[in-house]
C-alpha cells in the first residue's frame, strides 16, 4: 500500500530528528543560518511581539523569533513530528526561553483562531505539506491584518549550468550524506523529491497572491538554491 505524502513526511521525520540539525548544516553548507539571519532582518520583528512559527522542526527558527521578541512577546512552534519537537523543547529548555511553548500539531488545520498572530513564519517546511495553497491559507487566517507570513524554502535555480548541478547534488550526493552521517539514505532521498516538486520563486508568490496576501516580495539566496517570500495581510 503506497503512503500518502503526509504519512511518508512524518516517517522521515520522526526517525531523523536526532541527526536533523547536523545534517542540516552539511547539507546546505551552513548557508541557512545566514538565510535565516537576512529573513529575520528583513522581518524587523518588534519586542512583545506574538509569533506563530509553522512546522517548527527542531526550533531553531523558533528560538531566533523567541530571541527577536523577548520576554515581553510569544512564540508558539508548531510540528506534527513529535521526536523533532522533543529535540526543540531540549534547546528551549537549555535557553531558558519562558515565552515559548511548542506544540503537537498539523499545518493543515492550525488549532489557533483567526486572527492571532503578528508574525507567521515557515522553515524549509511547506515543501513537505501535502497541499501547499491550503497550508498559505491557514497562515493567512491565523495572522493579524497587518501581519506578515514568512516561508523561507528551498527554490527552483534558474541559471543554466548551475539548475543542473544543484539538481544533482539534490539528487545524488545529498542522500549518500544521510547515509553516511546519519544513516538515513532513503529519508534524504525523499528531501531530494520535495525539493524537486516545489514550485519556483514566481509560482510560489502567485501561490501566497492566491491564498489573499498583499505586498508579496521574494528575494532568492545562493543562486535560488533557497529563497524567502513575504506576504502581508491587509
Amino acid at each position: 500500500m503506497q503512503q500518502s505524502k503526509e504519512q511518508r513526511v512524518h516517517n522521515v521525520f520522526e526517525k531523523i530528528s536526532d541527526n536533523y540539525d547536523k545534517m542540516n548544516s552539511v547539507i546546505s553548507f551552513q548557508q541557512h543560518v545566514k538565510w535565516r539571519k537576512d529573513t529575520m532582518r528583513r522581518m524587523s520583528v518588534r519586542p512583545g511581539s506574538n509569533a506563530l512559527d509553522v512546522c517548527c522542526g527542531t526550533a531553531d527558527w523558533t528560538i531566533a523569533l523567541a530571541e527577536a521578541v523577548g520576554p515581553t512577546g510569544k512564540v508558539t512552534g508548531l510540528d506534527f513530528s513529535q521526536n523533532m519537537l522533543n529535540v526543540g523543547k531540549e534547546k528551549v529548555k537549555d535557553l531558558g526561553l519562558e515565552q515559548v511553548t511548542l506544540i503537537h500539531g498539523n499545518a493543515m488545520e492550525l488549532p489557533f483562531p483567526d486572527n492571532s498572530f503578528d508574525y507567521v513564519t515557515i522553515g524549509f517546511g511547506l515543501r513537505n505539506v501535502p497541499d501547499y495553497l491550503k497550508v498559505l491559507q491557514e497562515m493567512y487566517r491565523v495572522v493579524k491584518p497587518g501581519g506578515i507570513v514568512v516561508c523561507l524554502e528551498t527554490s527552483q535555480p534558474t541559471l543554466i549550468g548551475y539548475k543542473q548541478l544543484y539538481y544533482f547534488y539534490f539528487r545524488f550526493i545529498m542522500p549518500l550524506f544521510g547515509k553516511l552521517l546519519a544513516k538515513s539514505y532513503r529519508e534524504y532521498a525523499w528531501l531530494h523529491e520535495s525539493a524537486r516538486d516545489f514550485p519556483g520563486m514566481r509560482e510560489l508568490a502567485k501561490l501566497f497572491e492566491q491564498a489573499g496576501f498583499n505586498d508579496v516580495k521574494y528575494k532568492p539566496y545562493s543562486g535560488g538554491a533557497a529563497a524567502v517570500h513575504i506576504g502581508k495581510k491587509i
